[in-house]
């Protein structure tokens, strides 16, 4: 853990946690590397510190240096999720961590929100792949809460949703009744519960906490109206991609930033603004409930 994140946990400050695979896999260079300081610098802003997760030299990071953010945005490194944490520390390799990876390596150090794009969830034709992504598998024993703006469209929005209500993972709108769809604010599904305001977020995890519930929690917000990809576009782009990835056969992990990549490079740059605007608004609301729970007291 770096030393300000070690200071700040120590401190009862408040601690974000940003996840890395966005920027190894997520985003282009060399716009990842700018986001990742605008990132860094958005939780700041707020008044909390950020805490980038990563595992480089086969070492778990939870906060990194601008040299290690450099190493992390060059290229070369795994994929990791949960299970693949254990493998890439033992054989000494550099790997950015998922969704589900850097909530459990955020919790193991006491850091108890973590801000991203979109959730993993359950892939479209499940029924035959099995195809779940362990992002939800993680939230359900991970009390870790995340801050994202639903799930990506490319998935089977209504199977994720019904996945994390049987794991008992509670999900909040932000200032929104309906499920966020990634790069449209709403996903035609919605939110069991609303909250207005940070304060009311960092109430509803308190007692999520208190109650002893060891699931993570879900924030979703909306990408900014101003930024949402035009939905006569995002619907061309998912059936092209979708009809790639078919033709392609590419299965598994692989399907999600094969289809980002080709809304990034088919929409002439707008999913990449669309994509960088909601992850700032994440890390930003992170950020403010994360000042709102260490007002409040030491996170239960």
């Amino acid at each position: 853990m770096a030393a300000e994140v070690a200071d700040a946990v120590a401190g009862g400050r408040p601690v974000v946690a940003l996840e890395s695979t966005l920027l190894a896999h997520g985003l282009p260079s060399p716009q990842n590397r700018a986001a990742a300081d605008e990132l860094e610098a958005a939780v700041r802003r707020h008044g909390a510190v950020p805490a980038t997760v990563a595992v480089l030299d086969g070492v778990p990071r939870v906060g990194l240096s601008p040299a290690e953010l450099d190493r992390v945005c060059g290229g070369g490194l795994v994929k990791l999720s949960v299970r693949d944490l254990g493998v890439a520390v033992g054989l000494r390799r550099d790997g950015a961590t998922t969704v589900a990876a850097t909530a459990a390596l955020a919790q193991a150090v006491g850091v108890p929100l973590f801000a991203t794009g979109g959730l993993g969830g359950v892939h479209r034709g499940a029924r035959d792949s099995w195809d779940v992504s362990a992002d939800l598998a993680a939230l359900a024993g991970t009390g870790v809460l995340v801050v994202c703006s639903g799930v990506k469209s490319i998935l089977d929005v209504s199977a994720t949703l019904e996945v994390l209500e049987t794991a008992s993972v509670p999900v909040l709108g932000y200032r929104t009744d309906a499920f966020p769809g990634f790069y449209r604010r709403d996903s035609g599904h919605p939110v069991p519960w609303r909250v207005d305001t940070p304060a009311d977020a960092a109430a509803v995890w308190r007692a999520h906490r208190a109650l002893g519930s060891p699931a993570g929690m879900v924030l979703a917000q909306p990408v900014p109206p101003g930024d949402e990809l035009d939905a006569g576009l995002h619907d061309r782009l998912l059936d092209e991609g979708m009809a790639l990835v078919a033709r392609r056969g590419i299965s598994g992990k692989d399907v999600t930033p094969a289809l980002l990549e080709h809304f990034h490079a088919a929409s002439g740059g707008a999913s990449l603004r669309t994509n960088l605007a909601l992850v700032r608004a994440n890390a930003e609301l992170a950020a403010q409930v994360a000042v709102a729970l260490a007002s409040a007291g030491r996170h239960p």
